[in-house]
């Protein structure tokens, strides 16, 4: 019966979308991205869907794609393989490569609605899980369902990897982190997830028992997904027989903001990006440090004293907090936040334990008015720098 609620929550929350796509479409201006031509097929492959349809296609580049300035340009080396690969076998049955990439991750998503409620019943109940699963279908990123974008498919292994921890079932884990780590960036948060909860595990021993073959499953574990985090960069090292092909070709896209700021330097991103926003803003960059601190001390806060998220269990606050220094590690705060915060969608659970049928509607609908303007501003428009996904 869950299942079919969730399959009726998630099928309208289709249409909506769906239905915001095709009024952006409608709306749009001649000079917008896309022209008074876009359309749902022309979204659908738009933004990072053409590198994901390129890899598809063309592969990777063997050599290196060089800006005039002699700088490493943009190119697929940024994007995982699994799903543009497994896009394409679905799309061989039906008939294009953007039907088999929307269709993967219109699956995937229905799937992740099925494991996020697993996962927050236990701790919320049903009534705030399934409202969890209303939020979550209709966010303000909802649109990652039905475009060829590997968020949805990424944060289903995810979702199953906290559930797994959940359930101490371990073995599941071997094979869902070689799909994560090959599936876009991230598997080396999970890594410190999976070292942040043996550490918990550890401490909480005398109420729950920590046997030595579970201390030799999270460490195997984190061991391979530091090990598959890192591999990438080997791995387009041999290929374009350079060793900083992946890093400079993430940096390419970082230096759309800040320019050539040098090498990569671990949580170096944040900082460079206050300066820049503040700059950008008419505000003095002195307080961009200070900001930053505080939105940080913000965070942790919220993961460890709001009255709702701790409800949510330790997996999920713990895997929470790993994705977040995670992304001050590595990530340049830009346009593209919103999307990249998506992975903390288990979160819904907090949002939606409060009982109060006004409050959860008025989440309902910001979520709505939320997922309008992303898409407007990112489909309908996208001609600022700003109003890329």
């Amino acid at each position: 019966m869950s299942a079919a609620r969730i399959a009726a929550i998630y099928a309208a929350s289709r249409l909506v979308t769906t239905s915001f796509f095709l009024l952006a479409a409608r709306l749009s201006p001649p000079e917008s991205r896309f022209g008074p031509g876009g359309d749902l097929a022309t979204y659908i492959v738009a933004w990072d869907a053409q590198y994901y349809h390129r890899i598809a296609s063309e592969g990777y580049p063997v050599e290196l794609p060089l800006t005039t300035a002699g700088e490493v340009a943009q190119n697929a080396w940024a994007f995982m393989p699994l799903y543009p690969w497994t896009a394409d076998a679905a799309g061989w049955l039906l008939g294009s490569w953007a039907a088999g990439a929307v269709a993967l991750a219109l699956m995937a998503g229905y799937l992740c609605c099925l494991v996020l409620r697993s996962i927050l019943r236990p701790a919320i109940g049903e009534t705030a899980a399934l409202w969890a699963v209303v939020f979550f279908a209709s966010a303000p990123l909802a649109a990652m369902f039905q475009v060829g974008y590997a968020e949805a498919p990424f944060l289903l292994l995810i979702l199953l990897g906290i559930r797994s921890l959940q359930r101490r079932q371990y073995a599941v884990l071997y094979a869902i982190i070689p799909a994560m780590a090959f599936t876009r960036p991230g598997v080396l948060a999970f890594a410190l997830f999976l070292g942040l909860f043996g550490i918990r595990r550890w401490l909480s021993r005398a109420r729950e028992p920590f046997a030595r073959r579970e201390v030799v499953h999270i460490v195997t574990l984190a061991g391979i997904a530091t090990a598959l985090g890192l591999s990438w960069q080997v791995i387009a090292g041999v290929v374009t027989g350079r060793d900083d092909a992946y890093l400079a070709t993430e940096l390419a896209w970082r230096r759309l903001w800040v320019g050539d700021a040098g090498g990569f330097v671990p949580f170096e991103g944040w900082p460079q990006a206050a300066d820049y926003w503040f700059r950008f803003w008419g505000l003095d960059p002195v307080w961009g440090p200070l900001c930053l601190g505080l939105l940080v001390l913000a965070g942790g806060a919220v993961l460890a004293f709001s009255p709702h998220v701790p409800r949510l269990g330790p997996e999920i606050r713990l895997w929470a907090a790993s994705y977040l220094i995670y992304l001050l590690a590595v990530f340049l705060p830009q346009s593209s936040v919103f999307r990249i915060l998506f992975p903390l969608s288990p979160l819904w659970g907090a949002v939606a334990a409060p009982r109060s049928l006004a409050w959860r509607l008025a989440v309902l609908a910001t979520c709505l008015v939320g997922q309008w303007w992303w898409i407007w501003n990112m489909y309908g428009l996208g001609t600022e720098f700003w109003h890329i996904p």
